[in-house]
């Protein structure tokens, strides 16, 4: 297997369900951390933070991630309410 082909099924992996994915602490941290900013942003509170800092993220790279899972988030809702089609160019994953 290639290198490629192992980085595209380890990314694979980690869409499908990052949980049973084979990340380390930090990388699993910063995965509950986006789940949950996506799914119940309201409910991150210093507790979130503090989490995050305790396995090495400083709150620079905190807050690179927090914009980029919430410009994710923003420009998924806005391509799902507009209703934009997938591109055409993009290929289905294996299941």
């Amino acid at each position: 297997m290639t290198v490629e082909q192992e980085a595209d099924e380890f990314v694979q992996a980690i869409a499908r369900d990052w949980r049973s994915a084979k990340l380390n602490s930090p990388d699993r941290a910063l995965c509950e951390y986006a789940e949950k900013l996506t799914r119940q942003p309201w409910t991150v509170d210093d507790s979130d933070i503090d989490g995050l800092r305790e396995f090495g993220f400083d709150d620079s790279a905190i807050h690179d991630a927090t914009q980029v899972i919430s410009y994710f988030n923003y420009i998924t809702r806005i391509a799902d309410g507009l209703a934009v089609d997938h591109e055409d160019f993009t290929r289905a994953w294996e299941s």
